[in-house]
Parts: structure tokens; sequence; C-alpha cells
């Protein structure tokens, strides 16, 4: 397995900064942030007490300003392993567009400052669950786990489960068995979507030294791990219907979600070692992510009706 050098990247003790706002918005992944910001909506929005509406924006932004600073610093940490790699190489890091030091800063300032408007103006169960998120995700996953075991992403994968939580918590200051439910099944789904990802680029974290399933207990054990996710995913997505926080229009499409990805699964599982062209892999890596937001869309889309339907026939 190939090894890089472990040390940050060299910077001048006094510079003047070259990045632009489009840089430090990068840092922030804006991809990923968007899914954090719509579970945690998700989240705010299914539990059973109304909020009043500038505190959920409030709620919603910190959520996100969190997010994006665990990203910052996970930029800042993996600067050198990002450098080798084809998916990471242009980020602003390891491209020379923000400096280390920038990076960590910034993402050090995001932290506290979304934690502690989310404690003063929202409450406190909420903010300090956020704050156990980003050093989850900043800490835990990515300076330890991620270089150091192939359940890296297993582990570390509460970290972007615990969105809907927060949201939740926001409203109700409490942790209750749905909100858990919704964490199960982003976490039973990262390592089945990453692992996917992992097959059809693992020569890119062969080349960072990145102990990823593929890589070390191979692909044919890889693929036998993805379906066995699947196969308790699927049933999990349709917890809610079968416990009665959610109708039956979500339950229908839970079921049927899952059903899809099973059988996606499945045609990794059937893929032949050695695969170069990595067609199944590649197809559930793009269906885990409709999966994901179909998932959630509907449980907001049913608990509003629901919701809605409750006024009514009082």
């Amino acid at each position: 397995m190939a090894l890089v050098d472990d040390t940050r990247i060299d910077e001048p003790a006094f510079r003047v900064s070259e990045a632009t706002a489009g840089d430090f918005f990068s840092l922030l992944k804006p991809r990923v942030m968007s899914l954090v910001v719509f579970t945690a909506f998700v989240g705010l929005a299914a539990a059973p007490v109304a909020i009043n509406p500038f505190l959920a924006v409030v709620a919603i932004l910190a959520i996100a300003v969190g997010a994006g600073a665990s990203g910052a610093l996970n930029m800042w940490y993996d600067a050198d392993i990002d450098a080798v790699m084809s998916r990471t190489a242009t980020r602003p890091v390891p491209s020379g567009r923000v400096a280390p030091g920038e990076a960590l800063v910034f993402g050090l300032v995001l932290s506290a400052l979304s934690v502690m408007t989310l404690g003063v103006l929202v409450n406190w169960l909420s903010a300090a669950l956020l704050a156990f998120t980003i050093f989850f995700y900043a800490v835990v996953y990515t300076i330890w786990l991620k270089r150091s075991t192939p359940q890296n992403i297993v582990i570390g994968g509460a970290a972007g489960a615990f969105p809907p939580v927060i949201g939740w918590a926001a409203v109700t200051g409490s942790v209750s068995l749905e909100s858990v439910i919704l964490f199960l099944i982003i976490f039973l789904w990262t390592p089945p979507h990453f692992w996917a990802l992992a097959l059809f680029k693992s020569g890119d974290y062969e080349r960072a030294g990145i102990p990823m399933m593929p890589n070390v207990a191979g692909e044919a054990s890889t693929r036998r791990q993805i379906f066995a996710y699947a196969l308790v995913l699927a049933p999990v997505g349709v917890l809610p219907w079968y416990l009665g926080y959610v109708g039956a229009v979500y339950g229908v499409a839970a079921a049927l979600l899952g059903a899809g990805f099973v059988w996606y699964s499945w045609k990794v599982l059937r893929m032949r070692d050695g695969d170069r062209a990595m067609k199944p892999a590649k197809a559930l890596f793009g269906y885990s992510l409709l999966y994901l937001f179909a998932i959630f869309a509907v449980y907001l889309a049913d608990s509003v009706a629901e919701r809605a339907l409750g006024l009514v026939g009082a």
C-alpha cells in the first residue's frame, strides 16, 4: 500500500492571502452541506411541536455553518492525501489557493460561531449535539479513523447521521426514538454509499494510503458487505411507517426505494473481481444519492400532510 507524507503543507509565517470568497466557500464542502441541511430540516419540520420561524432559520443556518466548519477542518488536515487523489486534488488547500493555516482558523471560527449561535438563540441540547458532530467528524473520523482502519466510514458515518437529530432537538429540546430512526437510516446508508465509490476509486485511496475496505479486504468482501448493509437498510427505512410516525404513502415509497437499493447492491454483489468498468458500483453510488434524498423528501411531505390532516380533523 502506498504511503504519503503526513506533514502539513509548509507556508510562510506571514503572507497576504490570495484566496477568494469562492475558495473559502469551497472549503465548506457545499454539496455535502446541502444534504446535511436538508436532512436537518426534515428533522426540524417533522418534530411534533411548532418552532418560531426565525428560530427555525437560525437553527438551519447554524447547522449549515457547523457542517461547513467540519468540511474546512477536514480539508486542512487531509491536504496531503487530497493532493494525490484525482477526486480531491483541486480542492482549495492542496491546489494552493488557500493556505492550511487559513483553512484551520476558518474552520475553528465557524465551529465556535455555529455552536454558540445555536446554543444562545435556540437551545443548548441542539448546540451540544452540533459540537459533538463537528468534533466527531474532524477529530474522531478525519484525524483518527480515516487513516487507521477500514471501518473508518462505518464509525465515522455517525457524524453525517446526526443532522436530523439536531434539527429535532432544536424544536423539541429532546431526542426521541423517531429522530434516532432517522439517524439510523443515514448511518446504515453511509457504508454502502461510500464503499460503492471506493470500488471504482480504489486506485486513489491506494495512492493516498487510506485503508478503505476494497484496498484492505478486497473487492469480493466489500461487495458482500455492501449487500448486507442494503438488506438491513431496506427494512429500517420502513420503520417510521411501521411505528406509526408517518402514513402509508411514506411506507410504500420507503419499501420501493429500499427494494431498489437491494437490487442495485445485488448487481454489485454479482460483479466479477477486476471488473474495470465498475458500472454496477457507479450505478449504486448514483442511486444511493437518490435514495437518501427521496426517502427524506417523502418523509417530510408525509409528516407535513399528516399534521395538516390532523389539524383539519380537529
